[in-house]
């Protein structure tokens, strides 16, 4: 075996070992050929003829392995460029005013008494690479269809506002707005791309960073889904994502790259700025992180085209003929070449190319100037061109552009390379005069010495401007924007939640159920039912949901190429390129991307349709929080069920498994509606109002989350005069005390409503007390409308003051009031200083375990014995009992000994 400096690690993997050679003198002759060509031509020869032979191998569908990475120079060779359709001279000057733009507007907000400021330095290494976008590729929606989504980094966001200008999309006032959105309404500019803040012209959140990758994946897939099912032709639609390298280190970045490949998404692009730097320094100063995603990415089976050196460089590569060049390119680490981009040409020339007389006298008849302007692939239009051409013409494979750049580029020799470019925000009045000659403006010194530097624009008639606006008008429309044109759909009447609002009878399911029940209903609608996404981590059988499969089925754009292992059952696997099932494995971040393209289809494509996402409660909110966040800042729509919820009612998983905090997590989300409903007549009107708010004609920017349990309990059927109004709104009277003397209340939400009523019952018979059972359906909203409420009050004092619906909905009950879930205790204590009386909750405040459901409510002192026990104190504490029932009725419950409590039901793994 070749020792370490003598391999070149360009294959993964050797010979089959097991494969007979069937014909060795004919390998002998092959292997004859190989040593004369070491022998006479060298050893790079022989390389370079190895790396054509596996070429030509691939073009004739010969299967090799895999090339790991390739050398380090771009990967479309020069003969094989492309036309430029472009006038590039136009392309510079445009692209020359939005590079000044965009600086200018982060330097003058960061100006004194203001202060937000800004990113210059990512935009002006990406810059060339979205100006070719823009004006060749990037296809908008003035066709009627979704056009392209484009996934823009973040950082780059002054970028795309400088370019918005110049096309009289906005404003100066707009400009001077930057990250001032209430201040200069209606003219603020948000910092990042945010469709919220922002709805008619961003469509994706991209800057908490590793989110704009899988989420761009899984558009990709979900518009091949939309297709496939022909809820949308989006057979135009290309997906492209501008990440960072830095980004890349985001387990979410490179997570789920092998579902584009697997499910072949060649209508996905990625361009990976390689500027090689991150925040604070160097990506891989002591590696190549190129070297490395290409490694990545083609394992994971993407198409990888590098685009690393700009046409200066041409005639020196075309007279490499030992290699000297390409091995130097090779070797150089990403720090180096950091440096290199902060030094002279005289620099370069020394330490680059001098320490071998080959490479130096490749430049000896170059200036140190000429050395200097040796540049980067990512700031020519041409060889970008190229790129993004190739990209959109591949078929079979996703694609990525590894494109190298300098951060900073443009900006000057104080921001260029530095490692500190990404934190500089305001340039000088020297910064402003070098990059005003740089770009060649024509803006006077003296405009840039007397206070804020002016933008520049060339002028509405200008030839520049005609120019873009005619790019635009041939790719169908400006980019970014994002248009709403799908209208309300029809939604089904009552009867579709008769069945659930029936109740159980003597069957008991689980809350889970109950919901699948109503879902297999509203999916019989003929207009809803092909709109439903059901979306789930690997856990249909989980939740009961395998009885999807036969007439969903899943989707898989390859179909079912097997037969399943239960195709004689009746609930069988079954896979299909039409299906309407999406399972993406164990994965929430993939699912809760999938989630999200689905949830905001209505805006990207026009066509509405429903998620319905399904998980374990604990792997929701507390896993994938940072995208559920992205989902309300995009604007989607959907339900999402936390299943087998609660602290104690996941028995037997223990602690990892035991949530009893997502509805505290849920309330952090000003986009999420969120309910714990206890019986199936509860699903059916929260579900019924969601479609309405989420899918009517009214339609709000929200998402529901609903926590339902897997243990199995006998659903009532919904009484009559049932308070509809409550149970939205989040609390109503669900059983009233009827014997006793002494009043008091308990609320109580999902599984613990059982368990209240127990309670109620005991209290009655051994304890004089007279107790209501209230259904907090939404501790959350009803804490979100009594902070609306304070908040009016806080504003208009002189008007009538506005009373919360809880404290309103309470009045007249007598308390005291004790509170109980199978969550933690801040859930129920958001709505405490509201409730008209003595407030008091029970609840499961710490870490779960593996153990029975009953086991685990007496632990935690939130079964029923410990609800009458939590009442009774609240009532000696008013006087209304003597303190010494209380320790008759710990001893008589023995609530101090965990194993004497009732072990509750077993199983309900729905």
């Amino acid at each position: 075996m070749a020792s370490g400096s003598d391999r070149n690690p360009i294959i993964i993997g050797g010979l089959p070992s097991q494969v007979p050679d069937f014909d060795p003198e004919e390998t002998q002759e092959w292997l004859d050929s190989l040593d004369a060509a070491v022998d006479e031509r060298g050893r790079e020869r022989a390389r370079y003829l190895m790396l054509r032979l596996i070429e030509r191998a691939r073009e004739k569908r010969v299967a090799v392995p895999e090339m790991r990475s390739t050398d380090y120079v771009n990967t479309i060779p020069t003969r094989a460029e492309p036309f430029f359709p472009g006038n590039e001279e136009i392309e510079r000057k445009i692209l020359n005013a939005t590079r000044w733009n965009a600086a200018v507007m982060v330097s003058r907000a960061q100006r004194p008494g203001i202060g937000v400021g800004g990113h210059i330095a990512t935009f002006a290494s990406s810059a060339s690479l979205y100006d070719v976008g823009f004006n060749h590729f990037f296809r908008g929606k003035d066709e009627g269809d979704g056009g392209d989504q484009v996934f823009f980094q973040g950082h780059a966001s002054p970028g795309i506002y400088a370019r918005a200008f110049l096309l009289d999309r906005l404003s100066e006032d707009n400009l001077d707005g930057f990250r001032q959105e209430k201040s200069k309404a209606p003219h603020g500019l948000s910092s990042y791309p945010h469709p919220r803040l922002m709805p008619d012209f961003w469509e994706f959140p991209t800057v908490s960073m590793g989110l704009g990758p899988i989420g761009a994946i899984y558009q990709a897939r979900m518009n091949r889904y939309m297709h496939a099912r022909e809820i949308a032709d989006t057979s135009k639609s290309h997906v492209w994502a501008f990440l960072g390298d830095g980004e890349m280190d985001e387990p979410e970045s490179l997570g789920q790259l092998t579902i584009a490949a697997r499910e072949g998404l060649d209508n996905l692009t990625f361009v990976v700025n390689c500027n090689l730097q991150r925040l604070d320094g160097p990506v891989r100063g002591n590696g190549k992180v190129i070297q490395e995603l290409e490694s990545v990415f083609r394992g994971a089976g993407w198409n990888v085209i590098k685009l690393i050196w700009d046409r200066t460089w041409d005639p020196l590569l075309a007279q490499d003929r030992d290699g000297i060049l390409v091995n130097r390119m090779n070797t150089t680490p990403d720090g180096q070449f950091q440096t290199y981009a902060t030094e002279s040409g005289a620099y370069i020339r020394d330490h680059f190319f001098g320490d071998d007389q080959r490479l130096r006298a490749m430049v000896e008849g170059m200036t140190d100037d000429q050395i200097l302007h040796l540049g980067r692939g990512g700031h020519d239009h041409k060889k970008i061109y190229a790129a993004f051409k190739a990209a959109v013409e591949h078929k079979g494979q996703p694609t990525v552009i590894l494109a190298k750049t300098v951060k900073g580029w443009t900006l000057g020799p104080n921001f260029e390379g530095r490692n500190a470019t990404h934190q500089m925000k305001k340039l000088t009045v020297d910064d402003l005069k070098g990059f005003r000659d740089r770009l060649h403006l024509p803006i006077s010194d003296k405009e840039l010495e007397s206070g804020a530097p002016p933008y520049y624009h060339p002028g509405r008639d200008s030839e520049e401007i005609q120019y873009m606006h005619d790019r635009r008008l041939g790719l169908g429309g400006y980019v970014p924007t994002r248009v709403v044109r799908s209208k309300p759909l029809a939604l089904p009447d009552d009867k579709t939640y008769a069945t659930v609002k029936k109740g159980s009878g003597q069957q008991s399911i689980a809350t889970t159920m109950a919901f699948v029940r109503l879902l297999k209903d509203l999916m019989r609608d003929k207009e809803l039912g092909r709109r439903f996404v059901l979306i789930a981590p690997d856990e249909y059988r989980t939740f009961g949901m395998d009885s999807f499969f036969p007439s969903a089925k899943i989707y898989n754009p390859l179909g079912q190429q097997y037969e399943s292992v239960d195709r004689e059952l009746l609930l069988a696997y079954k896979e299909s390129p039409t299906g309407q099932m999406l399972h993406d494995g164990i994965s929430e971040a993939g699912c809760t991307a999938s989630l999200i393209a689905a949830g905001s289809a209505y805006a990207t494509h026009g066509e509405p349709l429903i998620p319905v996402y399904v998980f374990y409660s604990m792997f929701g909110f507390q896993r994938t929080g940072d995208q559920f966040w992205q989902m309300a800042d995009q604007l989607a729509r959907g339900f999402v069920l936390g299943a087998t919820a609660g602290r104690t009612t996941l028995t037997g998983e223990g602690l990892q498994h035991a949530d009893g905090h997502s509805q505290l997590l849920a309330s952090t989300n000003p986009g999420c509606v969120a309910y714990d409903p206890a019986f199936g007549f509860e699903i059916a009107h929260i579900v019924q109002d969601g479609l309405r708010r989420m899918y009517g004609p009214d339609s709000e920017d929200v998402f529901y989350y609903l926590t339902v349990y897997n243990e199995p309990i006998q659903h009532p059927a919904e009484p009559a005069n049932i308070d509809a109004e409550g149970i939205l709104k989040g609390v109503y009277r669900f059983s009233e005390g009827t014997s006793g003397s002494i009043p008091a209340q308990i609320m109580a939400s999902g599984v613990a409503v059982p368990w209240a009523v127990e309670a109620q019952k005991i209290l009655a018979e051994e304890w004089n007390v007279k107790a209501d059972v209230w259904s907090a359906t939404s501790w959350n909203e009803l804490r979100r409308e009594a902070v609306a409420c304070e908040e009016y009050n806080l504003l208009h004092p002189e008007e009538e003051q506005r009373v919360p619906y809880v404290t309103r909905k309470l009045a007249g009950a007598q308390g005291p009031f004790v509170a109980v879930s199978d969550w933690m205790r801040a859930v129920p204590d958001q709505i405490a200083r509201w409730v008209p009386g003595t407030y008091q909750s029970l609840g499961a405040d710490g870490f779960g375990f593996a153990d029975t459901r009953g086991a685990a409510r007496r632990f935690f002192h939130i079964d029923a014995q410990s609800i009458v026990v939590g009442v009774l104190t609240e009532l000696a504490r008013e006087g209304k009992v003597d303190r010494s029932v209380l320790k008759q009725a710990i001893d008589r419950y023995q609530l101090l000994d965990v194993s004497a409590a009732d072990p509750g039901a077993a199983g309900g793994d729905a």
